[in-house]
């Protein structure tokens, strides 16, 4: 049976769908589907059939979960979307990750939202229940925004212990659960916490996006606003890894996605500035620490040729499941870009889309 490969794109402007061969030579674009909708947050989900799911926002009617069962043509509304029961006090505004949960959990979905939370479907995401043991976590009432909001944007499994997950949430930090998400502990050790003014210093770090090693669930990385991280105790501590990073006097580690290959490759794109947040010197590079390596190299200079004074946030960079592995990302510019050879080079595939949120990738089996 032939497989193919597809590029979710979540645009602030509806969905975008590039398929592939598994060669990845030639790409054709599909979309917009759900134009006019913002989609933080798309999932290709294969367990229980082929099935696309978009976290939707609009400015006029709010923040919902849509399914596809046909690719992309046509589109239902969840009615039970997430929400907040109205004496929380919190509102929500955004979904901003969606994420299939254990392999033994076929049906389970995951989605972290904004205000920060998470919910929970048992049933291929027609209803959702809130797993309120973060949601009323003690520090909970010194929870503060980044500048994007206060977004749980980070949702990752581990693949060998269905009850241990993390979340990563700006600008609060990092929580693990140990028992399915009932309780949760805050493991932020070793991080830069920001001057939110709060007392409680176990939150109040600016997490920006976080990836789990292919081969040891006890090993996390991080970009984070002040720097990039690597924990090798599940969470409980955390190291700066920032060798190779700042090349200038006056560069920072900071940056958006972090993103690691099935083989344990790392990939970073550094901006100039928290202040700025844009391309250092209008250069779109991209940076690898291989497995076994310590240091960060500038491996792909993306268009050479060209200055790119863009952006690539947070989810906006990803890795399949193919060998050789593809690297992809989308810049706020609205361009794609897929490199086949671990970021050496780097081919823009077709069309000019709007500012990116998500990139995503799903194998296919015809």
């Amino acid at each position: 049976m032939a497989k193919r490969v597809q590029l979710l794109v979540g645009t602030n402007k509806g969905i975008f769908i590039y398929s592939s061969t598994v060669e990845r030579k030639s790409w054709s674009l599909q979309g917009p589907f759900l134009p006019g909708w913002e989609a933080y947050s798309v999932l290709g989900a294969t367990r229980f059939g082929t099935k696309l799911y978009a976290g939707t926002s609009h400015a006029a009617y709010g923040a919902t979960i849509r399914v596809s069962s046909n690719g992309g043509e046509t589109w239902e509304q969840i009615t039970d979307s997430p929400s907040y029961k109205e004496e929380s006090g919190f509102s929500l505004n955004r979904i901003w990750q969606l994420v299939q949960g254990p392999a033994s959990e076929p049906e389970t979905l995951f989605a972290g939202v904004e205000e920060a939370g998470l919910f929970v479907s048992r049933d291929s995401g027609q209803t959702w229940k809130e797993l309120d043991g973060l949601t009323k976590h003690p520090s909970r009432p010194e929870w503060f925004p980044g500048a994007g909001g206060m977004c749980l944007h980070t949702i990752i499994m581990d693949p060998g212990n269905s009850k241990r997950m993390w979340v990563g949430i700006s600008a609060v930090g990092v929580f693990r659960t140990l028992d399915g998400g009932l309780s949760w502990k805050p493991c932020n050790n070793g991080l830069n916490r920001i001057p939110t003014g709060q007392p409680d210093e176990s939150v109040g770090y600016c997490v920006h996006k976080m990836v789990l090693d292919p081969e040891n669930a006890d090993v996390l990385y991080m970009q984070e606003h002040s720097g990039v991280f690597k924990s090798i105790d599940g969470g409980d501590s955390w190291l700066p890894i920032e060798e190779g990073l700042t090349l200038r006097e006056g560069d920072m580690p900071f940056g958006f996605p972090i993103a690691i290959s099935q083989t344990g490759d790392l990939f970073l794109i550094p901006l100039e500035s928290s202040e700025l947040r844009s391309m250092r010197d209008g250069k779109l590079l991209v940076y690898r620490m291989a497995r076994g390596e310590h240091s960060w190299k500038p491996i792909g200079d993306v268009l050479p040729e060209e200055e790119r004074h863009v952006s690539v946030l947070r989810d906006a960079m990803t890795v399949d499941a193919l060998e050789p592995y593809g690297l992809y990302f989308g810049t706020t510019s609205g361009e794609v870009f897929c490199s086949l050879d671990r970021g050496e080079n780097w081919e823009q595939l077709p069309g000019q889309l709007s500012r990116i949120l998500t990139v995503k990738t799903m194998i296919m089996e015809d």
